[in-house]
């Protein structure tokens, strides 16, 4: 794993913690390394402020929002910092995820986050998202997520490829 944090993890609650540990296992075989911390946009405003705000300077290059309810994280994160932000909408409410999904994806221009399908397979793809963004600048990452795609591609065709 590289000895420093590339990608910066935020959950918006302990409860959360399940759905993203498919994005860590991502990140783990990749050997990205990342940073996890639980800091709710609406519970801990102003840790979700100070981490976005100092994530840049802690090298972080890519930030994973997972939460759900009406999930504001990847906003707030978003507004405080240049960096992509990824959001995962997290199913813990009524609505299923639909209220997080929607929340995470109906930004106001000119603040994106980028936003992943909801509950664990988003998890999984905002790894990958963030691993391709990664790999723009880092060549080690770029053969890396190339080796996983092939993987995908074995083990969708039983064909291996070289």
């Amino acid at each position: 794993m590289q000895k420093r944090p590339l990608v910066g993890i935020v959950l918006g609650s302990l409860s959360d913690k399940p759905v993203m540990d498919e994005c860590t296992k991502i990140l783990q075989d990749m050997e990205i390394g990342f940073e996890m911390t639980v800091s709710s946009a609406h519970r801990t405003p102003e840790k979700t402020r100070d981490y976005a705000i100092g994530a840049s300077d802690r090298g972080i290059e890519v930030i994973i929002a997972g939460a759900g309810w009406a999930a504001h994280l990847a906003g707030v994160l978003a507004s405080y910092t240049p960096l992509p932000v990824i959001g995962v909408p997290i199913d813990s409410s009524p609505l299923k995820g639909i209220d997080a999904l929607l929340s995470t994806a109906q930004m106001p221009p000119g603040i994106p986050v980028a936003t992943m399908a909801i509950g664990s397979g988003g998890a999984r793809n905002a790894a990958v998202f963030a691993a391709q963004i990664l790999a723009l600048k880092h060549a080690d990452i770029a053969r890396k997520v190339e080796r996983y795609r092939e993987g995908l591609r074995s083990r969708a065709t039983g064909i291996k490829t070289d």
